[in-house]
């Protein structure tokens, strides 16, 4: 029941706002949690189609595929993403895929051994975007998360997650002095960012 009611959360808003890259990425994970893999599949290229620098799309949509019985299409996709997450500095999901390719058999590419960007003073190699950008002038809020979005995210990404955070609220009528409202709130923030 819970899953249904997810999945109606998430269709809603990828289709109120068709541009929502969080919304299809939600929508695609609450399929392939729900063994509707076949489903979570167009929402996941969707998510590329509008942010092709996100990772764990990848990884998720070659699980997807994989169940679907798609093995050629889902090693293309890891050998993309782990191209994607090794030229943004991604090592969870990139080691996550070179995993997946090598229990499949299939190559790894070259590229998952690329060195990271230079990144200088008072900047963070963005965990979205993928590229060197400002770093904040201090962590949004207190606690792990905001450390964590700090070290990680670009000034730039994080304004963009502000807008879009606005918009989660709304969609979702989230009321935020609910703890279970502010998890569903922060789990989509770490989506979003690609934490």
């Amino acid at each position: 029941m819970a899953d249904t009611a997810r999945i109606e959360q998430f269709r809603k808003m990828a289709e109120a706002d068709p541009e929502n890259e969080l919304g299809h990425f939600s929508l695609g994970k609450a399929y392939l949690d729900t063994g509707q893999s076949s489903l979570a599949i167009p929402c996941f290229g969707r998510v590329i189609e509008l942010n092709a620098n996100i990772a764990k799309v990848y990884q998720l949509l070659a699980a997807a595929l994989l169940k679907e019985n798609r093995r050629p299409e889902a090693i293309a996709q890891l050998c993309r993403g782990v191209e994607v997450a090794a030229a943004h500095g991604d090592l969870a999901p990139k080691n996550e895929m070179i995993r997946m390719l090598k229990e499949l058999g299939a190559p790894v590419p070259e590229s998952a051994a690329a060195p990271p960007q230079p990144v200088g003073q008072g900047q963070v190699l963005c965990s979205r975007c993928g590229r060197v950008g400002p770093q904040l002038p201090s962590p949004p809020f207190s606690k792990d998360l905001g450390r964590e979005i700090h070290e990680k995210i670009c000034a730039d990404c994080w304004r963009a997650w502000i807008a879009m955070g606005t918009k989660v609220i709304n969609e979702l009528r989230l009321p935020l002095s609910d703890p279970q409202a502010q998890k569903i709130f922060d789990q989509h923030m770490r989506e979003f960012l690609n934490l």
